[in-house]
């Protein structure tokens, strides 16, 4: 009787939700859309960008002029020049050929000129849409923070870079996470406020419990990307490619030593094993928690048999952690002396979709008002 009850309160809710769904202009929508498949693509490329080791082909910051790739030989060889005086080009690429070069700076290139781009997409409608009178106040405080976030990513790029470019032959590790993490947030903080836009958030159901599960699903889910941005930077993977064992061992040796649990280990994650063996065994360990706690979170879904909506959203968040742990685990066992570019990329693809599902089912559970 309790769960037919929720079932039509569900039902319910569902329908004055569909009444509502028209507050604003499906111009607005669609640019919000618009927005979450731009930072998509362009976490896609920055992966690709990292896979392919071109983050540090552009040696310079410059955010009016570098609009233009260079346009002639003499340029092109002017750019050449400042990446060899790189630790990068000193210490691994030393004698690549131009060819190669304009690789690897197309890749970079590119994801800056689609980060531009995105600016652009957001500031044109949004004028046009303030001065129809299209966005609310409310709607305008949250896209002033998702500006504020953008410049917050691209100032992180740089700092990432900039990280690379003196010294070391990649960027460091934790400042590439910082700038990971940062561009989901902003993905997330975007998704969130188009949830607010098009589906109405009231209360879906009446259960405390599925709402505290589905609120620490998200959260490991954060956690989890967090990690994987450290395996990314640390290229850990390419230490250990080998599952379900860790290169013939549950847990490596350098863990079980108590005298490399030191903080220099951690700041100076390159001068041995310790970090990339900690930092992949978290990450494995979670990737194990979150599928496992995903399948009970399922299971009690459909005990309480609630609307379809919260139904499909849950199968699709088992199926994505099902695709994601599959995807982690190939690009392991295919990271011989390189990590594939196609895997790697498809896996950090697959966690921003991820994070999407986790996100929505947080967000059905909620129980404040729209946008309005």
């Amino acid at each position: 009787m309790e769960n037919q009850v929720q079932i039509e309160e569900s039902k319910n809710t569902l329908a004055q939700s569909d009444k509502s769904n028209n507050k604003y202009p499906s111009l607005v929508k669609a640019w919000l859309i618009a927005g979450l498949v731009l930072i998509f693509v362009q976490v896609v490329v920055g992966g690709i960008t990292r896979l392919t080791g071109s983050g540090l082909s552009i040696t310079k910051w410059e955010i009016v002029t570098g609009t233009l790739p260079p346009m002639n030989e003499l340029q092109w060889q002017e750019e050449f020049e400042l990446y060899q005086a790189t630790p990068q080009y000193q210490k691994i690429n030393e004698g690549m050929s131009m060819a190669d070069f304009k690789f690897i700076y197309f890749w970079e290139y590119f994801h800056r000129l689609w980060a531009r781009m995105m600016g652009f997409v957001f500031i044109i409608p949004f004028v046009f849409f303030w001065y129809k009178g299209y966005l609310k106040k409310p709607l305008l405080g949250r896209l002033g923070i998702v500006f504020l976030l953008a410049a917050l990513v691209a100032s992180f790029g740089w700092i990432m870079v900039a990280s690379g470019l003196v010294n070391r032959p990649w960027v460091n590790a934790y400042k590439l996470t910082m700038h990971l993490s940062l561009a989901f947030i902003l993905y997330s903080y975007l998704l969130w406020t188009t949830f607010k836009v098009i589906v109405p958030n009231k209360h879906v159901f009446h259960s405390i419990l599925l709402k505290r599960w589905s609120f620490f699903i998200s959260i490991l889910t954060g956690f989890q990307i967090v990690l994987g941005g450290i395996m990314s930077g640390t290229k850990a993977s390419l230490y250990f490619p080998s599952w379900p064992d860790m290169n013939n061992q549950v847990i490596p040796d350098v863990l079980r030593d108590k005298s490399a649990w030191i903080v220099e280990n951690f700041v100076n994650y390159d001068a041995n094993t310790f970090m990339v063996a900690l930092i992949q065994i978290s990450h494995r360990t979670t990737a194990y928690a979150l599928f496992f706690i995903g399948l009970a979170f399922l299971w009690k879904v459909f005990k309480r048999k609630l609307n379809d909506r919260f139904q499909w959203a849950s199968i699709l968040l088992v199926s994505m952690l099902i695709i994601q742990m599959t995807l982690g685990i190939f690009t392991l066992l295919y990271s011989k002396g390189t990590i594939p570019v196609g895997l790697g990329v498809m896996h950090q693809g697959g966690a921003l979709l991820l994070l999407s599902v986790s996100l929505y089912l947080s967000y059905l559970c909620k129980g404040k008002k729209n946008i309005t």
